[in-house]
């Protein structure tokens, strides 16, 4: 439970600007473009974090690793909460992005810790807490902004992590390193990692797919209810709740993971989003209230496959070598990762030129490829 909650209060500091965004704009007289970049070197930072810290797990002590990062991680949030504009506050924000891989250093950790037996259900729960950070920091930000202004967020969030390093620093057991390799070695392991397993080759490119799947959707999301269904923006926060359904597929698939074997989980998950999108794309002729019921109904479907093929993905790659863990996480993230940024500027571009169900048919093709993938026989 103590690195279910690191986990989300690391992943939750990458998406508090998000709500905020109109708010920091008028109080830092910064242009609407300007303050987009925001969120953007935010992500940019947890993606380069991904690749160039994350490996560092098996290097070093991983407890040290996260009271490191979460060190860096209050005064990055500090530091935006005090931004006297919105140059600091850029710095701050890819700041943020960096340091806020240290839910990518509890995940390995976590699956180090758990007997072989019980990883699924361990990393599940762990997922969870990561998972429910990420659904509830947009909600945290808005109304505390609201309610005590933006800064108070940023501040907020740099004291809830200090509180939760100290639990970590008297809770959590060091970490043996599993390599002795120097940082321009550990980077060039990853290459050799990539080529040596097949399995993780596959892991990637079906959780990518997904996640191309996803990203596309929640990109476009909003901008489609607007024009469609003359909702606001409030409708489509409403519309992230189905979240809740991804949280509570990462504890289910860790058990069946453990019970049935991963396989069958990715599987599962992969065609589950692809039928949620196939059911999306029938709603349209349909009435207004059962294509919004039907779209609703396919958001929880899809995001609980993509959240349980992911668990099952991590526990399929935390196998195939003990001592490189943090490397292979890294890996299977920065896959995950290319899939979530090639579905945004997908989503955006097919959005224009095909409408809605153009949107939907390529998250639903994503999904399908992600499943074929995983049928695939294995190959060295």
């Amino acid at each position: 439970m103590l690195l279910a909650a690191t986990a989300g209060l690391g992943a939750a500091s990458i998406y508090y600007s998000q709500p905020m965004l109109g708010v920091l704009g008028d109080d830092l007289r910064a242009a609407p473009s300007t303050v987009g970049l925001v969120p953007t070197l935010t992500q940019l930072g947890y993606g380069l974090g991904l690749l160039l810290l994350a490996p560092l797990g098996d290097r070093y002590d991983r407890r040290s690793i996260i009271l490191a990062k979460s060190a860096a991680l209050v005064a990055a949030l500090v530091w935006s909460g005090l931004a006297p504009g919105i140059g600091a506050l850029l710095g701050a924000s890819l700041a943020v992005g960096l340091a806020a891989t240290l839910a990518q250093d509890v995940v390995p950790a976590a699956a180090t810790l758990a007997p072989p037996d019980r990883r699924g259900r361990v990393v599940g729960t762990v997922m969870t807490g990561l998972l429910l950070g990420i659904l509830l920091s947009r909600v945290v930000s808005g109304f505390g902004a609201q309610a005590f202004g933006w800064r108070a967020v940023y501040l907020g969030a740099a004291g809830a992590v200090a509180v939760m390093a100290l639990a970590v620093w008297r809770g959590l057991p060091r970490f043996a390193p599993t390599t002795q390799l120097g940082w321009p070695a550990l980077m060039g392991s990853l290459w050799d990692l990539w080529r040596r397993h097949g399995t993780l080759r596959r892991a990637a490119l079906s959780q990518g797919l997904l996640a191309l799947g996803f990203s596309a959707f929640w990109s476009t999301l909003a901008v489609m209810l607007h024009g469609e269904f003359q909702l606001g923006t409030a409708a489509a926060g409403s519309f992230g709740l189905a979240g809740a359904a991804g949280a509570l597929a990462a504890p289910l698939a860790g058990r069946l993971a453990d019970r049935r074997g991963p396989e069958i989980v990715t599987r599962c998950g992969a065609a589950l989003a692809a039928l949620s999108f196939a059911a999306m794309g029938l709603a349209a002729g349909l009435p207004p209230t059962t294509q919004l019921a039907l779209i609703v109904a396919g958001a929880v479907g899809f995001d609980f496959g993509v959240q349980a093929a992911l668990v099952a993905h991590q526990t399929i790659v935390y196998g195939l070598e003990p001592a490189a863990r943090s490397r292979l996480n890294a890996l299977l993230f920065t896959g995950m990762f290319a899939g979530m940024s090639a579905g945004a500027a997908l989503g955006g571009l097919v959005l224009s030129h095909a409408g809605w169900r153009g949107v939907v048919a390529l998250s639903g093709a994503a999904s399908g490829a992600a499943l074929l993938v995983r049928l695939m026989p294995p190959r060295a």
